[in-house]
């Protein structure tokens, strides 16, 4: 039984990707959520500022925000010139605050070191700060067009399922980026120059569509198998979608825990006008002062907030 299973991933390893990539690159432009940054006058900063903001926050959260930033701070350069502050309060309620803050070292970095331009290769992506493997790719792909594997959760799960026959995807590994790269349809060369201009390359398409499918159809729980483009082709249908037999990764919780404290206290700086004394802060959450005051070490180790001379705390440049 094993080795006919083993077997059977295999081979669907080994047919699926040009099956799954002439389903789903035409299953994607027609049926793909109209999302701005995706739109082909978006330039690759508006991308970049997509891309940092939608980690770990859910789409509807980010249009507005999205928006907003790309009209006060439509360049690199205008975004660097800002203080950390001012970025910290635009950010809001996002969430994760300290990608505020690399988003802003890393315009700095291209303001000054690539002419208020965004990479395209993903090595010199890599090289700006805190800019990681996926943001960099993601960049690389969804900006300029280029043939490269871009992993997220969902997509982990939609090649977990289609490919290998499995319920879920497990721990991420390093064998992730080839799964996915072998899935993605070859560059046309003669096609280089369109690329650039429309980011519409059948590869970056596929990355697209490998994600949109596990964050719409192919979801965690409940996936919507009938209505999935690739049902015919997926080994987990084929070995009649057997149960995740591994490691059951719990829920976040989010009450209590010192993610909730430390976004109490910095929406305590956001709202004021300027440096606030330590009771201020001390109000905003009266259930543990051990935890309050852990956190807010915290996010003075983070550069989010900064202690005065005269004891007032700050977000980072305010005086």
């Amino acid at each position: 039984m094993a080795t006919t299973a083993a077997t059977s991933a295999a081979t669907s390893a080994k047919t699926s990707p040009g099956t799954l990539a002439d389903v789903l690159v035409p299953w994607f432009r027609g049926h793909s959520l109209d999302l701005p940054w995706r739109r082909t006058e978006t330039t690759p900063w508006g991308v970049l500022v997509s891309e940092i903001m939608l980690q770990q926050t859910p789409v509807a959260r980010v249009e507005g925000p999205w928006r907003e930033w790309l009209e006060r701070w439509p360049r690199p350069s205008a975004m660097a010139a800002a203080p950390a502050a001012d970025v910290l309060r635009a950010w809001g309620r996002l969430g994760y605050p300290r990608r505020a803050l690399r988003l802003h070292a890393a315009a700095q970095a291209v303001a000054a070191e690539h002419d208020d331009v965004v990479p395209s290769d993903v090595a010199t992506l890599e090289s700006l700060p805190g800019i990681g493997t996926y943001t960099a790719r993601a960049v690389a792909a969804f900006a300029y067009g280029r043939r490269v594997p871009v992993v997220d959760t969902n997509v982990r799960r939609v090649v977990a399922r289609a490919v290998h026959g499995r319920a879920e995807a497990g721990a991420a590994s390093v064998r992730d980026l080839a799964d996915v790269e072998v899935l993605l349809p070859e560059d046309d060369p003669g096609d280089a120059a369109q690329r650039s201009s429309t980011r519409a390359s059948d590869a970056a398409t596929m990355s697209a569509a490998l994600m949109e499918l596990g964050a719409t159809v192919c979801v965690a729980r409940g996936p919507r198998c009938a209505d999935c483009p690739v049902l015919a082709h997926c080994a987990w249908q084929r070995r009649g979608r057997p149960a995740w037999d591994g490691p059951v990764r719990r829920a976040q919780t989010w009450a209590g825990t010192d993610r909730q404290v430390r976004g109490r206290l910095l929406a305590v700086l956001r709202d004021a006008p300027g440096p606030v004394p330590a009771p201020e802060l001390e109000s905003a959450w009266l259930t543990d002062s051990a935890q309050r005051a852990r956190c807010l070490d915290s996010l003075l180790v983070d550069g989010l907030v900064e202690q005065l001379a005269d004891g007032r705390f700050a977000l980072p440049g305010e005086t």
